[in-house]
């Protein structure tokens, strides 16, 4: 964390190696990252202003040419234009039909019920499912962009399962997760379901079942119930010790004691000074929501 209000954050990154970070940028500095490891303090006070972070392909980053401001409780971190811009040229809007890297199919296990299929460059090895805060995954096939598009859809037809469900729902099945064993075998149904349907691609590699559990990664067993989301505003602090980070969410413990939920995508596009580790958390905190209140509480 930095005092220096010229730093801006511009949100929570995962890798496979070392984890969850926060990542932050400095006209002059570059990038730099701070580990969000359990047990770490994190406390800092808002600045005034939330501003888009640009666009960012690869490990190139342009930042906003008019550093547009951004709503303070979009999850989106992007002004209309930069966000129109990497729109452009994505594979997430289908508008990058030509990328010739492998894909993955996934089916991603979120809670009871609530399993979807999804793809994700193979190169990137699983980080889309500690992004999304799946708590377990297993793939299904491998094969070019546009066959495990077609499988995807096929699958996502055939098996009944969405593409996307109410945050709200996935941070509620966090709280009392059941067994491994449960969520591989609910997996692992739907697997061989999935390998015995026809219509697929016959570019798509089938895989063997072998779920992923993110138990260790998201830190399950120290999550309490969530008492209360922050919300952030200009010049207010929040502070407490980290439990753990699953998805785009920290989980902390106020210094007064509150299991306390902090939405790093929030934290993208402001500037944030350093607080003193038990400090007061002033930021609006809210009772934990269990329904979506907008189109933007879908992932």
């Amino acid at each position: 964390m930095t005092g220096d209000r010229r730093w801006r954050c511009a949100g929570l990154r995962w890798s496979r190696r070392s984890g969850p970070v926060l990542l932050w940028r400095h006209p002059a500095h570059g990038e730099r990252t701070s580990a969000l490891t359990p047990d770490r303090p994190l406390a800092f006070t808002t600045g005034p202003g939330r501003h888009c972070t640009g666009v960012r392909r690869g490990t190139r980053h342009t930042p906003c040419p008019d550093d547009a401001e951004v709503a303070a409780s979009t999850v989106s971190d992007q002004c209309a234009d930069c966000a129109r811009l990497d729109r452009s040229y994505s594979v997430a809007a289908d508008t990058r039909g030509d990328d010739p890297r492998p894909y993955d199919v996934y089916l991603a296990w979120f809670g009871p019920g609530l399993v979807k299929v999804g793809i994700t460059a193979a190169e990137r090895e699983g980080v889309r499912l500690l992004e999304q805060a799946a708590l377990s995954y297993a793939l299904l096939g491998r094969g070019p962009l546009m066959a495990a598009r077609r499988a995807e859809a096929v699958l996502g037809a055939a098996l009944g399962v969405p593409d996307r469900f109410p945050y709200a729902a996935k941070r509620a099945a966090r709280e009392a997760p059941p067994p491994r064993e449960h969520r591989a075998a609910e997996l692992a149904a739907l697997h061989e379901r999935a390998g015995g349907l026809g219509g697929l691609p016959e570019s798509l590699a089938l895989t063997a079942f072998a779920p992923v559990h993110h138990d260790e990664a998201f830190h399950l067993e120290r999550l309490r119930p969530v008492q209360g989301v922050v919300r952030l505003a200009a010049d207010r602090t929040v502070a407490g010790r980290v439990e753990g980070v699953a998805g785009p969410d920290i989980h902390l413990t106020a210094s007064d004691g509150r299991a306390l939920l902090l939405d790093g995508r929030l934290l993208a596009g402001r500037p944030l000074g350093a607080a003193a580790a038990d400090a007061e958390t002033t930021a609006p905190v809210e009772a934990p929501a269990r329904a979506p209140a907008s189109p933007e509480a879908l992932f």
